[in-house]
């Protein structure tokens, strides 16, 4: 009876581990609204923390837009404007992913700009500003 009692227990911590883990991992990952603007109107953004680093990565339905200097920027809680890298890269690949840099304190909203037209093409937005502790 004491076996039984022991393996009942020890099954239960394991299911509150796998529950406590998935709720840590769904805390962590947030994602924005579809994009919506004059050129980017498809996709979202969703935020990691992968090895203690802040990750921006697009969905799989983002289309990359026809302009010039496509570049990731993003805009904190203030309206502080952070110009990150190209969107595009050399040939026809496209940097999906980018680890924000620790200046970046917050995010509230995402937006592809382009550097050549100075304007923004889209954005997409986060229901609450992100936090971000670097």
């Amino acid at each position: 009876m004491k076996c039984v009692s022991t393996l009942t227990r020890a099954a239960m911590m394991a299911a509150a581990v796998f529950v406590l883990a998935g709720t840590s991992f769904a805390q962590s990952m947030h994602t924005t609204g579809t994009f919506s603007g004059a050129k980017v109107n498809t996709g979202t953004v969703t935020h990691t923390l992968q090895a203690g680093k802040h990750v921006l990565t697009l969905s799989s339905d983002f289309q990359m837009p026809d302009t010039p200097d496509p570049h990731w920027q993003v805009v904190d809680a203030k309206g502080t404007v952070f110009l990150l890298q190209r969107l595009a890269i050399k040939g026809d690949r496209i940097n999906m992913s980018i680890t924000l840099p620790a200046y970046v304190r917050d995010v509230a909203k995402v937006q592809i700009y382009c550097a050549w037209a100075e304007a923004v093409l889209g954005e997409a937005s986060f229901s609450n500003t992100l936090t971000l502790t670097h």
